[in-house]
């Protein structure tokens, strides 16, 4: 196959490329600049976004795209921020749909980045991809907003990609989830009944491959592990695998101050199933937290495979 990756040197592009190369496909890889600590694999080609919006016939007869493209929220949300995330997503998109609108050939299948946070926050609901989108605060509005503009991509396998947290020790949420553990600081934020939706960053990889090689899938799809936990059992796993106290405690009002409107992100969450991977027969290497951060650390313990939510 040959595979559009719009993001690829992003955190989770940089773990499909080598995956997608040792499956023998050809990867051709969107990004802003070209670079010279570009790969220099055989199969891999490398172009921009101008590129993709002025040249489009460039992947023409492509067989599947996939678009990560976007700013990271992990950053103070000011009103500049806010507007540079929005509009680095409906930008990409936009191009990607224009991009496709021009092609003889288009791919069978596009892969759309969004978020699970789409579905607001709440303490005691479950969702998976039947459930209703709510806007509650901006990283809602900003997947809905995400969501709106990708529905503009026509005459293809359209899945929406509803990401939650990617566990990888080179990148994400995770290096600075186990930073205070590593420093003997971990503990509870907040109440620590707010629920962390979760997925390791190798079967996010599988995931979006299962989603391009299954043409049954389509639509939303959460790309969350099935063992969704709340904080206060994630800090205490972490600590348990990682043999490090689970003491310190920040509460809310600490954090808020700090990271302002962002603190949304740590404060609340959503316990998100990913039912239609495991309706049409996904299965997780790491479907359980301890498992997980285990092979994150370098431990040994038991990966139990095929689990069903």
């Amino acid at each position: 196959m040959k595979i559009v990756i719009c993001g690829g040197t992003g955190f989770v592009g940089k773990h499909l490329v080598p995956y997608w190369l040792n499956e023998g496909h050809e990867v051709i890889i969107v990004t802003r600049h070209l670079t010279p600590e570009r790969s220099s694999a055989e199969r891999v080609h490398y172009m921009t976004w101008d590129d993709l919006e002025q040249r489009p016939e460039k992947i023409e007869g492509v067989d599947a795209l996939v678009n990560l493209s976007g700013e990271s929220l992990n950053q103070r949300w000011t009103t500049k921020t806010k507007l540079d995330l929005v509009e680095s997503r409906m930008r990409t998109v936009n191009i990607v749909s224009k991009a496709l609108e021009k092609l003889q050939h288009k791919p069978e299948v596009v892969v759309q980045a969004s978020a699970m946070a789409i579905y607001g926050t709440s303490d005691d609901e479950t969702f998976d991809e039947s459930s209703e989108r709510r806007t509650m605060n901006f990283p809602s509005s900003l997947a809905e907003q995400w969501e709106a503009v990708a529905d503009s991509i026509k005459d293809v396998r359209l899945i929406k990609l509803r990401i939650s947290i990617v566990l990888g020790k080179d990148g994400g949420a995770y290096p600075l989830m186990s930073l205070p553990y590593k420093l003997y600081a971990g503990g509870k934020i907040g109440s620590g009944h707010q629920w962390v939706s979760w997925i390791h960053i190798d079967d996010m990889v599988r995931l979006i491959d299962f989603c391009i090689q299954n043409k049954e899938v389509e639509g939303p799809v959460n790309a969350s592990s099935p063992g969704p936990v709340r904080y206060a059992e994630f800090g205490a796993t972490l600590a348990k695998v990682m043999h490090r106290p689970h003491w310190f405690h920040v509460p809310s009002f600490a954090i808020k101050p700090v990271l302002g409107e962002m603190s949304v992100i740590l404060l609340q969450g959503q316990r998100v199933i990913p039912q239609k991977a495991l309706d049409h027969g996904f299965t997780f290497h790491y479907p359980d937290l301890r498992s997980a951060i285990a092979e994150l650390e370098g431990k040994e313990v038991a990966v139990h495979k095929n689990k069903r939510a």
